[in-house]
């Protein structure tokens, strides 16, 4: 017992002198004017009582992921996952201009109730939730324009397919990735270390790229980066130009007509947080030209070939011409009703369609397949639900947001290892690395079962990239071989 309480304390103390080298110069002045109540040139006289707020700082929206953030934790690899040790990690977000006025505590039991109110009562005596980079100390403090608060939260993250990301080209121009599925490209949800840019930087080095396309995370294949801003500029305008072609191949459901199809239905984007679009003549203009490859009896491999952009298009184009990805969790869904959303015919409007798509896969306890977390959904109602994830993909995933009358970026690339020492931690060494558990999250409680390899793939490979002096090009993936039966 004295053993686990030095090393308590002594991890306690690197935490501390790793988050003061952390902060910088004008944030301990700023800060520490306000909590010697000095009074800053040029600010108003405060009433007795009045709560000071620093102007809001500004923020460099280009700053890339460096090795500091890379070092918030490590990888493992067991039964053929990639998987990421739990770790202390801080959401930030300045005050919504729909917060003022509004205490702490109603805003969390309003817009935050992935985690019941008890959970958030415990965080704020142990300093994880703080306002203008000091601890609050009671719930019930009204929020004010400008007011900076940061969330620190025990983060696990699911595991992804442990295949290795193989760099095909690397010329000092742009950067091409073979993609395995499962692997979403950037932070989002619950993933941050076990993506494409994390993974990159971590293992390769390579930081500071530019985006030049994504692909949906079950989705494998060609991924295109630029090195330079230059060249990111470049290939946007090839993409403007239409100079640029992107070549896939996926299995669907059935046999496909021999002859070429072009789908020409507009896209319409239903749901961003949960990733839902449809068929509808509100859409954008979209098309698609589709050919036949081979059939094995039960299902037929398909080239795509996207001339516009739109999210999920040749999912959605799959699903309106009735031969939807073979196993698409989302576009295969019986939720779309008894034709599953062919020729555009659901009879549910969009709420009933996201409410009806999450109860499916609800009770096929298989919700982390739309990236939804379970614990934000078990024993709520689905409108509730939907409320929730919009809320906390709000407070998770929102790189800037205009509150009131001044634009405020919340640097979600930034993040700091909580200062303050949590109390009754359960350590453990797994791989040369340090694994803590935390006893106020509920996700250290819970023993979740790896998923299977059926649900980190989807039948949907990039497999061609290619512009007007260029061309990058993948193998074809094993699903896509003609003689290939499904298990």
């Amino acid at each position: 017992m004295e053993e686990q309480q030095d090393v308590s304390k002594n991890e306690s103390k690197e935490v501390k002198e790793s988050c003061k080298k952390r902060k910088s110069k004008d944030t301990d002045e700023e800060y520490g004017a306000n909590r010697r109540g000095k009074k800053r040139k040029g600010s108003k006289q405060m009433k007795p009582g009045e709560r000071y707020v620093p102007p809001p700082q500004k923020r460099n929206p280009g700053v890339s992921f460096n090795q500091e953030h890379f070092a918030e934790t490590s990888y493992y690899f067991e039964k053929g996952l990639r998987k990421v040790h739990p770790y202390y990690f801080d959401f930030k977000t300045y005050c919504k201009g729909r917060w003022i006025g509004k205490t702490l505590l109603e805003v969390f039991s309003s817009e935050f109730r992935a985690k019941p109110l008890d959970y958030y009562r415990k965080a704020v005596k142990e300093g994880r939730i703080r306002l203008n980079e000091i601890p609050v100390d009671d719930l019930d403090i009204t929020l004010k324009n400008n007011d900076f608060m940061r969330n620190t939260v025990h983060r696990h993250e699911p595991p992804v397919n442990g295949q290795p990301l193989h760099v095909l080209v690397d010329d000092g121009e742009v950067v091409v990735v073979d993609k395995p599925a499962s692997i979403p490209v950037h932070p989002c949800g619950s993933y941050r270390h076990n993506t494409v840019i994390f993974i990159l930087g971590k293992e390769k080095g390579l930081c500071g790229l530019h985006t030049v396309h994504r692909l949906d995370r079950l989705t494998s294949g060609i991924l295109l980066f630029a090195r330079t801003l230059e060249m990111s500029r470049k290939l946007d305008q090839m993409v403007r130009d239409r100079q640029l072609e992107k070549k896939y191949v996926c299995r669907v459901e059935g046999e496909f007509p021999d002859n070429e199809v072009v789908c020409e239905e507009p896209i319409l984007v239903v749901s961003f947080k949960v990733g839902l679009c449809r068929v509808d003549p509100k859409g954008k203009p979209s098309r698609t030209v589709f050919q036949k490859l081979s059939y094995n009896g039960r299902s037929s491999v398909v080239r795509c070939l996207p001339l516009t952009g739109r999210t999920h298009q040749i999912r959605v184009h799959l699903q309106y011409l009735g031969f939807p990805i073979l196993n698409d969790p989302i576009y295969g869904s019986s939720a779309w009703g008894p034709n599953r959303g062919k020729g555009g015919l659901v009879g549910k409007n969009d709420q009933q369609l996201l409410e009806a798509l999450i109860e499916e896969h609800r009770s096929k306890e298989s919700l982390h397949l739309l990236d939804i977390p379970d614990e934000m959904l078990s024993g709520k109602s689905d409108s509730d639900a939907n409320n929730d994830l919009t809320a906390v993909a709000e407070f998770e995933n929102t790189v800037s947001e205009e509150s009131t009358s001044n634009d405020r970026k919340a640097d979600l690339n930034s993040t700091q290892v909580m200062e303050s020492s949590c109390q009754n931690e359960e350590s453990k060494t797994v791989n040369d690395t340090k694994v803590v558990r935390d006893h106020l999250c509920s996700e250290c409680k819970i023993v979740r079962p790896d998923p299977t390899e059926k649900e980190l793939v989807m039948y949907l490979h990039a497999f061609c990239y290619k512009g007007p002096d260029f061309e990058y090009s993948t193998q074809m993936p094993g699903w896509a071989k003609e003689d290939w039966v499904q298990d």
